[in-house]
């Protein structure tokens, strides 16, 4: 790997080697990518108190997420595809994560299934949720997801609806990808990755196809799934699901006060700042820029994390310091798993967390769970 000193240089090099379609898949938005730009650009407007002659010689990252300890307070967020991103590329992404000491979320739309990811690693993680109108095949999910020993079920909330993303459309993605000309030349400039997906049998959704009475192919897959999300998903089938899995749960895609404060009534542990990384409703505000409201509103009657945006340990250390407890990174991950595989998610853990450590000492801080709003300027 050439030299990598942020994450910036391991998206450019993910896009020189993961085929199109899926690189666009990973780092694009809705409808203008409005919502999308803001989540990463939002985290620049916020600064740091820099402070000096404090004793920072003993300095510690570690934290707890869900009553677990964490090298730091990070999780690997659920993405779908990722395994397109860079053959088995969930089994990778969930190794590195074990092997640092941080939380993986497995998505419902992976490539590698749950059994593959639980035979491929030691540590326990968690696994993301779609509601379907299949509620058979929900609550089969939620059985798998309890034999594979996962710690805790993460219900994402907001895709109720697919938000429109042109860059797919236009790119007609499919997993695996259809064997058009423009594809197959384009996969001709990612030897890597096509000598790779040759070498593995994981190329369609893991979670889905054999699961599900009648989808046995990609043809049958992609009508069975453009039918499925529920748009008649609510608060009962919150209820029913924390009933059906009777261990953690956490609830992702909370953007506004009042969705919080129904959060908390819904007896879950953690709730997640996140507009879907701007992939939902384009026009809805930076995650970072609705946290301050979220976390005044639960008022530490759970857990808050953010999700959306973060692309350094800087970034990670402003979303502590406006009150989240943790956070989630998903595109920062996939750029490190397309430029390099497994080594490539660890470099960009290393990234952020040598960015958080460095960005602490200089406030002044020496434990990272003490970041609040004093690191701040102007942000009483």
């Amino acid at each position: 790997m050439s030299v990598v000193t942020c994450v910036e240089d391991l998206r450019l090099l993910a896009k020189k080697r993961v085929p199109r379609m899926f690189y666009d898949y990973a780092d694009s938005g809705a409808w203008t990518e409005g919502t999308y730009r803001a989540n990463e650009h939002d985290f620049t407007s916020i600064k740091l108190r820099q402070r000096v002659a404090v004793n920072i010689a003993q300095r510690s990252l570690r934290s707890e997420m869900l009553g677990a300890p964490v090298s730091m307070p990070v999780a690997l967020a659920p993405t779908g595809l990722t395994g397109m991103q860079h053959p088995d590329g969930e089994i990778l992404a969930a190794r590195a994560a074990e092997r640092f000491g941080v939380p993986f979320t497995l998505s419902t739309m992976s490539i590698c299934s749950i059994e593959d990811v639980a035979a491929n690693t030691k540590a326990p993680f968690w696994f993301q949720l779609y509601v379907m109108r299949d509620r058979t095949f929900i609550e089969d999910l939620i059985e798998r997801a309890k034999s594979a020993r996962c710690s805790a079920l993460m219900l994402t909330l907001d895709l109720q609806i697919l938000g429109q993303r042109h860059k797919d459309l236009k790119n007609g993605l499919s997993a695996p990808p259809k064997p058009t000309l423009a594809n197959l030349l384009n996969i001709a400039t990612k030897p890597r990755w096509a000598f790779g997906m040759l070498g593995t049998k994981r190329r369609q959704f893991g979670n889905i196809v054999g699961h599900v009475k009648g989808v046995q192919d990609m043809s049958s897959l992609s009508s069975w799934t453009s039918q499925q999300f529920d748009p008649s998903l609510s608060w009962d089938d919150v209820a029913w699901i924390k009933r059906r899995w009777g261990g953690k749960l956490i609830l992702k895609g909370i953007m506004d006060p009042e969705d919080a404060r129904l959060a908390v009534n819904s007896g879950a542990d953690a709730l997640v700042v996140s507009n879907h990384g701007g992939r939902q409703l384009d026009g809805a505000p930076s995650s970072i820029a609705a946290l301050p409201a979220i976390v005044d509103a639960v008022g530490g009657a759970m857990e808050v994390w953010l999700d959306g945006g973060i692309r350094s340990g800087q970034d990670v250390f402003k979303a502590l310091a406006l009150g989240a407890r943790g956070t989630l990174i998903g595109r920062a991950f996939l750029y490190g798993l397309g430029a390099a595989g497994e080594a490539g998610v660890s470099k960009c853990l290393d990234l952020i967390r040598n960015e958080l450590d460095i960005t602490m000492a200089f406030c002044g801080l020496n434990d990272v769970r003490r970041a609040d709003r004093s690191v701040l300027v102007n942000q009483d």
